[in-house]
């Protein structure tokens, strides 16, 4: 299955309490840190509501 990276890209300053919880949800807490989640469309839903602060790539799976 493949998996996304995320990285945080953008403050959290001036995000409502809903978008902080979706960030700490993907595990970002820090700009520039970065997680590797599968691919699932739970995943994928909450990449969207927060994609505006975020750096999404497409890595596969080497095993």
């Amino acid at each position: 299955m493949n998996q996304l990276k995320v990285t945080l890209t953008r403050s959290q300053i001036g995000c409502d309490e809903r978008q902080r919880s979706t960030l700490r949800g993907l595990g970002l807490r820090k700009i520039g840190g970065s997680r590797v989640l599968e691919n699932t469309p739970s995943v994928r839903g909450m990449v969207k509501s927060v994609i505006h602060l975020l750096q999404v790539e497409e890595v596969s799976h080497g095993g």
